[in-house]
């Protein structure tokens, strides 16, 4: 669990926001960053997001909803959310773990997520679901 990144302290409720501030997400990280990842993917490749966890009761969508898009594939399990303005990816509900949402650390408010040190990325070529 991360509590800060760089100078910037994380959780319990912090914003997260797209690009264009049409999609604003409100996260309960009363543990800070859970998680942080990349994914190998073909998806997650192409967006480059770091990843952290929160529950699905964790994040409230506040503003922006009607302009949120939804994208799935493969399995279609996993339901990838993103602006439909700016483009920009916000979150995901995770296929490994569906009662989890995955977020992009990159849009929450005042956080780099360049600061953060090493980020493990997660083997989404080979994918149990995908055997």
């Amino acid at each position: 669990m991360i509590k800060s990144v760089g100078n910037t302290p994380i959780g319990p409720v912090h914003m997260a926001r797209c690009h264009c501030g049409a999609v604003e997400l409100e996260l309960q990280l009363p543990e800070g960053l859970v998680n942080p990842r990349r994914c190998d993917c073909s998806l997650c490749r192409r967006r480059g997001a770091i990843m952290a966890s929160v529950p699905l009761a964790g994040i409230r969508v506040r503003k922006g909803a009607a302009d949120l898009r939804l994208y799935q594939f493969n399995t279609r399990t996993a339901k990838h959310y993103f602006c439909g303005r700016c483009g920009v990816y916000t979150h995901h509900q995770r296929r490994s773990s569906p009662e989890e949402y995955g977020f992009n650390v990159g849009c929450l408010d005042g956080v780099n997520p360049a600061a953060l040190d090493e980020v493990p990325t997660n083997d989404g070529v080979n994918h149990p679901a995908d055997r």
